[in-house]
This record gives C-alpha cells, sequence and structure tokens, in this order.
C-alpha cells in the first residue's frame, strides 16, 4: 500500500538528507569533505569557471570552512578517486568496486567512445611506468622532439582510454590539470577491486540515492546509466527491501512511484529559515530538475549553452534557497582580475516572501561568496523586479569583505 507524504515534509526530507538545513551539517575541515562525499555518493567535476568551480562550490556551500586544499589532500591520501557517476565526480575511495563495470565495458571495447591507438595507450603506459606520475602535457612536450612519431592529441586521447577503463587513476591535480599514474600505485592495498554482481551494483545505487536525497525514483537512480538489465535489477532490490520492511512506497503528484526510508515518517527535522544558499547549477541537490520542479516549484534550467537570444535568465544562474523554499536565482562572474563578483542580473521570483525576511541573510551569503571566490568588492549590475533594486543596493553599500 502506497503512504503519502505532504509537500512540505518532501522538501524537509529533501533538503535535510542534502546537508541544507544546518550551517554544519557534515562537520569541519578536511574531514567534513570526506564526510560529505560519503554521504552523498559523489561531487561532480565540472570546468566553467564563471565562479568557483562546480566541486568546490558544492562543498563550500555544506562546509563554511571549505578550503580547495582539502579536496586534493584527500586525493593524495587515496581516500578519494575521480571517475565517473553520472558525469566526471569525486568519488570515496570506499566505493571505488562499483565502477569496476563501467570500467570493464570500456576495456573490452564495448563502446564507441574513447577509440585511442594501442600502440600509443602502450607507450603512455611504459613511460608512466618507468617515468612516474604524468600530466597531459607531458606528453605534448614529449611530442615536440625531433624524430617523434606521434604527437600529442593521440597521447591526449591515450590518457582518457586508459583513465576510463582503470589501467590509469587520477593521482592529483593542479586545478583542471590532472596528473595520471597507474592504478596500482594508487589503489590502496585495502580497496576491495572485485566486480560486484548487476544486484550488488543496484543495490549500491539504490542505497546511495536514497541516503543522499531521502526518497527516490526509479528514473533517479538509474540516471544517465546504460545496461539492459538495470532497471530490472533495481526495481528487484526495491522490491526486496519493500518486503524486508527498510523502505516505502510513497505517491507524489506528478512523479513516477517514489521510495522513501522509513525513519523518515518519525524524524523531526531543525530547518533555520532564515538560511540562505547560492547554489551551484551543479550541486547534488537540483541535478534531478524534474524532481525540483515538482517538490520545490522551481524551474530550473542551465542556460551556458543555450544561444544568447534564446537565454530567460542569464548565461551561469545559481539558484538562490531560502529556508525550503527557492526563491530566485542570480547570474554571476568572478571577474578575478579586478576581484570583483559581479551580480549580472539577480532575479527574485517568490514574491510571496517579504523582501525584509531574506534580503539581509542574502547579503550576508553574497559576502561570504565573494570571499570563497577570492573577490574584494562586489557589484550589482541589475535586478529583476526592478522595483527591489533600491533595497538591495542599499544592503550591499555596507559590505565589508574582510575574512
Amino acid at each position: 500500500m502506497e503512504k503519502k507524504l505532504t509537500p512540505e515534509h518532501l522538501k524537509l526530507i529533501t533538503l535535510e538528507s542534502q546537508g541544507l538545513t544546518r550551517n554544519t551539517p557534515f562537520g569541519a575541515g578536511k574531514t567534513a569533505v570526506l564526510n560529505t562525499l560519503e554521504h552523498l555518493g559523489y561531487i561532480q567535476i565540472d570546468t566553467l569557471s564563471m565562479v568557483e568551480r562546480a566541486h568546490h562550490h558544492t562543498l563550500w556551500t555544506r562546509i563554511p570552512d571549505f578550503q580547495a586544499d582539502y579536496l586534493e589532500e584527500l586525493v593524495e591520501e587515496r581516500k578519494v578517486f575521480e571517475y565517473w557517476f553520472h558525469a566526471a565526480s569525486y568519488l570515496p575511495m570506499k566505493d571505488f568496486r562499483y565502477v569496476l563495470p563501467q570500467m570493464l565495458v570500456i576495456k573490452r571495447g564495448e563502446s564507441r567512445y574513447y577509440n585511442a591507438d594501442p600502440k600509443v595507450m602502450e607507450y603512455v603506459t611504459d613511460t608512466i611506468r618507468n617515468e612516474g606520475p604524468k600530466r597531459a602535457r607531458d606528453f605534448e612536450n614529449e611530442s615536440h622532439k625531433a624524430g617523434s612519431w606521434w604527437n600529442w592529441k593521440p597521447a591526449k586521447l591515450a590518457l582518457e582510454r586508459l583513465f576510463m577503463q582503470g589501467d590509469l587513476m587520477i593521482s592529483g591535480r593542479s586545478g583542471m590539470q590532472k596528473t595520471y599514474d597507474l592504478a596500482e600505485r594508487v589503489l590502496p592495498s585495502s580497496i576491495d577491486t572485485t566486480e560486484p554482481t548487476s544486484l550488488e551494483l543496484a543495490e549500491y545505487l539504490v542505497k546511495t540515492n536514497l541516503r543522499a536525497y531521502g526518497f527516490t525514483t526509479l528514473k533517479q537512480i538509474t540516471h544517465l546509466r546504460k545496461g539492459n538489465d538495470l532497471k530490472k535489477n533495481v526495481t528487484q532490490v526495491l522490491q526486496a527491501m519493500l518486503e524486508e520492511g527498510s523502505i516505502s512506497q510513497v505517491k507524489i503528484e506528478g512523479l513516477s512511484s517514489a521510495f522513501v526510508q522509513n525513519d523518515v515518517f518519525e524524524k523531526t527535522f531543525n530547518l533555520k529559515n532564515s538560511n540562505i544558499w547560492l547554489l551551484s547549477p551543479f550541486d547534488n541537490a537540483i541535478i534531478h530538475r524534474d524532481r525540483i520542479k515538482q517538490v520545490f516549484d522551481f524551474d530550473f534550467r542551465l542556460e551556458c549553452y543555450t544561444p544568447k537570444e534564446k537565454r530567460q535568465y542569464g548565461y551561469f544562474c545559481l539558484p538562490i534557497l531560502f529556508g525550503d523554499q527557492f526563491i530566485g536565482r542570480v547570474d554571476c562572474k568572478a571577474h578575478r582580475k579586478e576581484k570583483k563578483l559581479e551580480l549580472i542580473h539577480l532575479h527574485i521570483e517568490n514574491s510571496a516572501i517579504e523582501t525584509e525576511l531574506w534580503l539581509k541573510p542574502f547579503v550576508e551569503t553574497l559576502r561570504r561568496f565573494a570571499i570563497f571566490n577570492n573577490c574584494e568588492s562586489l557589484v550589482l549590475t541589475k535586478v529583476s523586479p526592478s522595483k527591489l533594486g533600491a533595497s538591495v543596493k542599499k544592503e550591499l553599500s555596507g559590505l565589508k569583505f574582510k575574512k
């Protein structure tokens, strides 16, 4: 029998599970970074840099004292690794075996991507084995030497193929510049490297989604994942969990049947309504756009890939979450040379909430966000609706940017 949850309850379940009801849900410092990753399952990596990149932004949202060095140190300590979730991501090392099925599909040549030259792959592997970890640009320099029989692009593709099939791993980063090493030299000896069965993989996906979101659907569990039997296996795992009584099936209008952890029916939530979060467009909390539309009545699309004349809000908008409601979005850009954060266009869309309630905490969040982006000033270019412009600019005028 399906159970029902109120819209308010669904919001709180989502926000609590995502670590967006408290200021330090996963603790502080480097330990909090690992705690966050292990709870959420992954953090998406993105190369866009209008503001601080997505992986750092998503962690900063949940860890007020976050520093980029923490993530890099965890990679070097072999507690975190890079691979593919539904996109390029950081994952906890303890979950390594669950990426093996995808690695093996590529290694067996069953993917139409990463068609690298086997001779170049062999050369790249031998070079790293004999000379130690390498970056792509190390091979670029090598290809410029007189008498070289290959060039950089095949080597770069070989690195990517060797990484995707699990022969190489990323042992460190400098910004977006990756350093590759042999997987055998990166993987801790204690890590289980046995390939999971199809049902074990399905169980991992189900439990990761339930832990990270509180409730989930078949569509969200299998998001951007291929496999002829994946949906069947996930359904089988869900059915088994229903029968053992660890989860329940709930009815959510507009969504297919959802599954929820049973403890949420008795759980009390401590939501601070004064909290404002400025989320990355790639934040785990909003990555399922249909879910956010249905549960929060917030229609979010990233428009950087939309032709300029067709954009409704802006190139790189950040959703603004106030308590349990999305009140708008802001198109931002960090001008790093000038150390200035520009609010290109602030859109406030929820007119039911009085300005006095959200404005001061919003400005404080902007101040923190500017500092996070190494900016020392903030400029507001446009506000919609325009009648809010004077109030927002007045609050911004008194900002101080000391850490």
